[in-house]
């Protein structure tokens, strides 16, 4: 970290414990009797209650968002490109609510966390969950909270997904849900990738159907493999041109020998930070919950049908070289919509960099998000159908 934190920073961010120490029944009818979760928040919740933004993260995120958690930290959090004062998801203006979703292993309950039954960790006993049980646990979050009415629910990726459960399940509880690179449902292809991850894990010698904590080992070179697989779907092929074209890392092709290219490099890398930071099981649940999502199939696979309930208004982004989530995907939610007779507002965004589009400053991209989120600023700040529930309680 700088010696001195950026103006548009946050600046450094302590996380919170939510522990609920009520049940909770999960869509697979599985019981949790208790759960934490892990959350950060900037800004100020306003008197009325009515500026809470929620940040729903996508597979490997987490809650640190934005911020520094100390100063030596070397990078902020994971979406302090658009989270800050003046930044698109402004500060000043929101108070903003980034939790670590249920099942994560960066302090929410989850596989890594101990069974009340046992004493011992869940590892891979820990029951599957939904992007639905997500927003279920969101909910008694935002209660503890005291926030009635989120300003806004956003989402990249998995996130998206969230954003549009959120409007379905609680209707009433959403004012603008935002969603970013995100798709109705996981496309057999993309089943597919997830999968592939999948299998290099649980092949993995060392991850002891799931038991690896308990054997002293973690199955590092599956998590390798499955990260290096999902970062080059996360990529496009113009973009992987620009950044690495042929370039070698080292040696020399006409020897036939000890030679690396620098995107080998690069996925080496990022398969090795990934090991040593992200829990196996986690890994399995998470992409089982993408794959899982489908909000049309509770209603004959009519999209329409499935967005009814909803109340906000949407903004739908995409980007013109995202091959994960296309933009005919975000297309299929936005015609949804229409047909269904919701506030709508979409825009695909002309970028080389891909899935990963979303988490970068991309100039176009960060002047539709903030364009959009300054006017819901300022309808909030008007008190136009805001919350007004009692300021009284504590925001923790």
């Amino acid at each position: 970290m700088a010696d001195s934190v950026p103006s548009d920073s946050v600046g450094l961010v302590t996380p919170r414990i939510f522990a609920s120490e009520d049940p909770l029944t999960l869509q697979c009818g599985a019981t949790l009797p208790r759960f934490d979760l892990v959350y950060e928040t900037y800004g100020e919740l306003n008197a009325s209650r009515s500026n809470a933004v929620l940040i729903c993260h996508a597979l490997s995120g987490h809650h640190h968002a934005a911020g520094y958690h100390s100063a030596d930290d070397r990078k902020p959090g994971w979406w302090d490109t658009c989270i800050g004062p003046g930044k698109p998801i402004d500060t000043d203006r929101f108070f903003v609510v980034c939790p670590n979703n249920l099942g994560g292993c960066h302090g929410s309950t989850g596989p890594t966390s101990d069974d009340p039954a046992t004493g011992e960790p869940y590892g891979p006993t820990f029951p599957a969950v939904t992007v639905p049980d997500w927003v279920h646990s969101q909910r008694r979050l935002a209660d503890h909270l005291d926030i009635e009415r989120f300003a806004a629910v956003i989402g990249g990726s998995l996130g998206g997904m969230q954003a549009m459960q959120w409007a379905i399940s609680y209707p009433e509880r959403v004012r603008a849900a935002v969603l970013i690179a995100s798709a109705p449902r996981l496309s057999a292809q993309n089943i597919a990738f997830n999968e592939i991850a999948r299998q290099a894990i649980t092949s993995d010698p060392d991850f002891h159907d799931g038991h690896y904590r308990a054997r002293g080992t973690n199955p590092d070179r599956g998590l390798m493999l499955a990260r290096m697989v999902g970062h080059v779907t996360y990529l496009s092929d113009d973009g992987m041109r620009q950044k690495f074209g042929r370039e070698l890392k080292s040696g020399d092709p006409r020897e036939a020998s000890g030679v690396e290219f620098q995107v080998e490099s690069y996925l080496h890398h990022q398969g090795r930070s990934f090991s040593r930071s992200f829990d196996a099981n986690t890994y399995l649940l998470m992409t089982r919950a993408l794959d899982y999502f489908d909000p049309a199939g509770e209603h004959g696979d009519d999209l329409v049908a499935a967005l009814a309930p909803a109340r906000c208004r949407f903004l739908v982004v995409s980007f013109t070289t995202d091959w994960r989530f296309s933009v005919e995907r975000s297309r299929e939610i936005v015609d949804a919509l229409v047909r269904a007779r919701k506030n709508v507002a979409s825009a695909i965004i002309d970028t080389e960099h891909g899935h990963d589009s979303f988490l970068l400053p991309v100039p176009r991209y960060v002047d539709v998000l903030g364009t959009y989120l300054r006017r819901l600023a300022d309808e909030v700040a008007a008190g136009g159908d805001a919350n007004t529930r009692g300021a009284a309680a504590d925001a923790r």
